[in-house]
């Protein structure tokens, strides 16, 4: 049976999860740039980058909608911006798509990412990420307790 439905419901303790595992992501990618200065290679920090976007999403869909995507990281944008409308600025809209446009290559193809790459990536998750835990800690969410 193939799925046709782009999100599912997910209470809040779906959300405050996904944010921890986000915040791990990101703290993994961190490491991990600094563990591949030595061979130069960015595509294991850029894998965990990717992931701790897609956690910030979930995290900050739930909340603020009570679902959470359930296929591709573009509807996982669309339901972003149902969640939070205007407070959702196009500028972490497109720090967001530039994340999660290196997931294919950086996980299945073997084109090897810079350090340089998975560094400028770090940076815009860094942002988003602050932006994110700034609409946590401002707002509130609409998700089932």
């Amino acid at each position: 049976m193939t799925r046709t439905e782009t999100r599912k419901p997910a209470d809040r303790s779906f959300g405050e999860g996904r944010w921890q595992i986000a915040r791990s992501f990101l703290a993994a990618a961190r490491l991990q740039a600094e563990l591949d200065r030595a061979s130069g290679i960015g595509n294991p920090a850029i894998s965990h980058v990717v992931y701790a976007a897609i956690a910030f999403t979930d995290a900050l869909t739930t909340t603020f909608a009570g679902h959470v995507n359930q296929r591709d990281l573009d509807d996982a944008i669309t339901i972003l911006r149902e969640a939070l409308g205007n407070r959702f600025p196009h500028a972490q809209e497109v720090r967001l798509r530039t994340i999660f446009s290196e997931r294919d290559g950086t996980e299945h193809g073997a084109e090897l990412k810079t350090l340089l790459e998975a560094e400028r990536l770090l940076d815009a998750l860094a942002e988003f990420a602050a932006w994110a835990e700034g609409q946590m800690t401002a707002g509130v969410g609409h998700a089932a307790p």
